[in-house]
């Protein structure tokens, strides 16, 4: 796939050209991205020789969810808030459902079963429902408060819940790396041999990622140039945008990753860069974007999601959780969880006013 790189030059050159067609240097950026993404997976497998499946997966999620942070930091920065929500939930959406449902369909069409860690992926489900109602809370708030005192407390909320979740973050990193490191252990015989050939050398392997996240971060800057008209030329929301297309493009990487890694049976690597993701994106992500919010974008960013988000991502979390909860995968499940995610995109793109705020 490296072969698509050439794309990366030919967004750049129609997003410098006046007049270029906004779906052109749409898609020429997600192209590139594609390669990019390939290079993160093999950076990524190869540093997890070095490091174990629990702090690989980790790496991986950290260096996945850049271009989510760049896009949603560019989009803040031209006032697209509601964007920059839909991407989160999108974000999320798209890491539990489109990712783990490729990487079981795939793993699962060369073996009966595939296992991983079920203590692992169990604590993985809870801090996505920590995560969950770390959104819904606020939003409740906001939408019984719309008006008056309510909008100075609910920034305070905001600030607060972001704190919180930072420092929740933190303690997490710990409990997984230092304290009970044990329960993120892969299971025996759940890994087999690459077949890519010798593991690169250390700094081969954290060269490429360094590099390839920085082009992607790259790479998603453009995509955000283009992204309103794009949908305004292709009669696309707004909302499908961040929710779907934006959500999907971001993260790329780490899907990619989570997909190859499930098809080598390394599952406790794929489980831990697929949920990881999505805990760094809404305990970390998120609560930088509230506190940047206000210095970087013409109006604070709040945890304000709608009805609709919200609702989706509690189904998706309550899915994915019980999905992963005893430790083995198979073909069907990825198929269960793929359905799930066609029927929501399927609904923001066809009613997109039901996934506004």
């Amino acid at each position: 796939m490296l072969w698509l790189l050439i794309f990366m030059p030919v967004a750049l050159v129609l997003d410098a050209l006046p007049g270029a067609p906004a779906p052109l240097v749409f898609f020429s950026a997600a192209l590139a991205i594609v390669p990019i993404a390939s290079l993160i997976v093999a950076g990524t497998e190869h540093l997890a020789t070095y490091t174990g499946p629990t702090l690989g997966g980790l790496l991986n999620a950290t260096f996945g969810n850049l271009p989510e942070l760049i896009i949603s930091i560019a989009a803040l920065r031209a006032g697209l808030t509601a964007m920059v929500r839909a991407s989160i939930v999108g974000a999320l959406l798209a890491n539990l459902l489109l990712g783990l449902g490729l990487t079981f369909l795939l793993g699962g069409l060369r073996r009966h079963s595939q296992e991983f860690n079920p203590v692992g992926a169990r604590a993985y489900g809870s801090m996505m429902f920590l995560a969950a109602i770390s959104m819904a809370v606020p939003s409740a708030f906001h939408r019984f408060f719309s008006a008056g005192a309510g909008i100075a407390h609910g920034s305070g909320l905001d600030t607060s819940v972001a704190i919180v979740l930072l420092i929740t973050y933190g303690l997490y990193l710990l409990y997984q790396l230092r304290t009970h490191k044990e329960s993120f252990a892969a299971a025996e015989g759940s890994e087999e041999a690459s077949e890519e050939g010798p593991a690169w050398g250390l700094p081969r392997a954290v060269g490429t990622l360094v590099l390839a996240s920085g082009a992607a971060a790259w790479m998603s800057e453009v995509l955000v140039g283009s992204a309103e008209k794009t949908g305004e030329a292709l009669g696309m929301s707004p909302t499908f945008i961040g929710l779907v297309i934006l959500a999907g493009v971001g993260g790329a990487a780490e899907i990619g990753s989570a997909v190859a890694m499930g098809r080598r049976n390394k599952m406790d690597l794929a489980i831990g860069i697929v949920l990881g993701s999505c805990i760094q994106i809404s305990l970390f992500v998120a609560p930088v974007l509230v506190l940047l919010g206000g210095l970087i974008s013409p109006q604070p960013f709040t945890l304000s999601f709608g009805q609709s988000e919200i609702g989706f991502l509690f189904l998706t979390v309550i899915l994915g959780t019980m999905v992963v909860g005893e430790g083995r995968s198979n073909w069907f499940k990825g198929v269960q969880l793929l359905a799930a995610y066609a029927i929501l995109a399927a609904v923001c793109y066809l009613v997109p006013a039901v996934a506004a705020p």
